[in-house]
């Protein structure tokens, strides 16, 4: 039986093994995936200390920062669910049969990205469909891009994507940016950026996938998009990344846990779910702000609690 399990692999999670280790706890982090959005973060430029860093540097430096308390987090979990025992312990159900007892839990699971749900997405995903284009930009050098989304993670990609391919369409639903207008001001200043406002994505179209003599599908790779602004226009791109949003990954929780309307869980100012023993930390709660400074506060806050309430348990 564990004092603590941490679910998560990203900044809430590091933040809350960091003070479970200090604090003398028999834990562990187990996550599907090490990383999580930091690591698909482009440039970051408000981590206070380092004026220039990004994602994947960061997420390394807090994977170093774990290790060096020798904490290593279990990857390649996927938790099925979490039940609550009667006597007020947890079980963690995964989905490789790998089960967990813990007195109490830190959900810090963050967020997957929203699709479009439009026709030739699930079709061309991975064939010049990316939701990441930290992980994805770099093959599409010198290539024609879309980058589609009204938020801050769309204008970073564009940045990105600008020093990467030869054209690059910013696709915005909207009539203005929702994200911060130092990176609007620098994506405007991109010779080889076109941004459309007011145009919603309608269809991704490409080459049909041809099968070899051996039966096997090659090619099939995205052509372009169709989109509408008053009327229908069509463009060719080579490839298209999405960051429309995201979606919480917090269908893990009992039940009884109480979210809103977005899937996102309820927590107080002590990252108190309404579950005793279980806490959640990060953007998979409804928190405000999705910011990685912020998700490592929440991290550290969740831990806090939770050793409050194992000290209470204790008698």
């Amino acid at each position: 039986m564990f004092d603590l399990i941490i679910i998560g692999g990203s900044a809430a999670a590091t933040s809350a093994g960091i003070y479970a280790a200090r604090r003398g706890l028999s834990f562990k982090i187990v996550t599907k995936d090490f990383g999580g959005e930091v690591a698909t973060s482009g440039e970051i430029g408000n981590w206070p200390g380092i004026p220039n860093t990004d994602g994947i540097t960061l997420a390394n430096q807090f994977k170093e920062h774990l290790k060096f308390y020798n904490v290593i987090p279990e990857e390649g979990v996927e938790v099925d669910r979490i039940i609550k025992n009667e006597n007020g312990t947890f079980l963690i159900k995964t989905k490789s049969g790998n089960d967990y007892s813990t007195k109490a839990i830190i959900v810090a699971t963050g967020v997957h990205p929203r699709e479009l749900n439009i026709p030739g997405e699930k079709e061309f995903r991975n064939k010049g469909v990316s939701y990441c284009t930290v992980c994805d930009g770099p093959l599409f050098g010198g290539k024609i891009t879309a980058v589609i989304g009204g938020g801050n993670s769309a204008l970073e990609a564009g940045l990105m994507m600008a020093d990467i391919s030869s054209k690059v369409y910013v696709i915005n639903k909207n009539l203005e940016f929702k994200g911060d207008k130092i990176l609007l001001d620098n994506l405007k200043t991109k010779n080889n950026v076109a941004i459309i406002y007011g145009a919603e994505t309608k269809e991704i179209i490409g080459e049909q996938p041809a099968r070899t003599a051996v039966g096997v599908q090659s090619g099939g790779f995205v052509t372009g998009l169709k989109y509408e602004k008053e009327r229908e226009y069509e463009i060719r791109v080579d490839g298209i990344f999405v960051h429309i949003g995201m979606i919480p990954n917090s269908n893990i929780v009992p039940a009884e846990a109480q979210k809103n309307n977005f899937g996102e869980i309820l927590v107080n100012k002590n990252c108190e779910t309404n579950i005793p023993g279980l806490y959640a930390a990060g953007d998979v709660t409804d928190i405000p702000f999705k910011q990685i400074v912020i998700a490592t506060g929440q991290g550290a806050t969740a831990l806090l609690s939770a050793v409050q309430y194992l000290n209470k348990q204790a008698g």
